[in-house]
């Protein structure tokens, strides 16, 4: 898929306490219409550990369901962009979301977690003025990224629990 391609709507309400930003959707989420659909994406294992409940055992409506009953959000740094493939080295001609319009939203927020890189240098500069939520970068859960191995990932990503509490 070439051209354009946009972010889905946050998965968010107003028990959010932590919101987990990715930063563009790759070619099988958007074909499937749905966050972190690519089968070797650790996204569901990372947080179903944070949560301590089976995610990926579940249908997508439960996974999006249980992430907002444990106060999880998810959304994405960018609205759209240029990407052939899925690549985020790929993306061009950045359209960034509205972040600190939905952190203002967000009356619960105490963290905002940045799934990779991207994710992270595209929302900490707009994030920058926040206050009073703690900014976090936590490895990516793509399978472009096997520098670490999922148990490594999933020592910074249990860092998410102490938010949840």
């Amino acid at each position: 898929m070439t051209g354009r391609k946009a972010s889905f709507a946050p998965v968010v309400d107003g028990h959010t306490r932590v919101l987990i930003l990715g930063s563009l959707p790759g070619e099988a989420s958007l074909a499937a219409a749905r966050y972190y659909a690519h089968p070797r994406n650790q996204f569901w294992r990372l947080v179903g550990a944070v949560i301590a409940e089976p995610l990926v055992e579940l249908e997508y409506p439960a996974r999006l369901e249980m992430l907002r009953n444990n106060g999880i959000g998810l959304w994405d740094t960018i609205a759209s962009a240029t990407r052939p493939g899925s690549l985020d080295a790929a993306i061009r001609d950045v359209q960034a979301n509205a972040l600190e319009t939905l952190v203002e939203a967000l009356p619960m927020l105490r963290c905002i977690a940045f799934n990779g890189a991207k994710s992270a240098a595209i929302g900490m500069v707009q994030l920058a003025g926040v206050t009073g939520i703690e900014l976090v970068r936590l490895p990516s859960s793509s399978p472009a990224h096997a520098a670490l191995t999922f148990e490594a990932k999933l020592e910074q990503w249990m860092n998410l629990r102490k938010f949840l509490r």
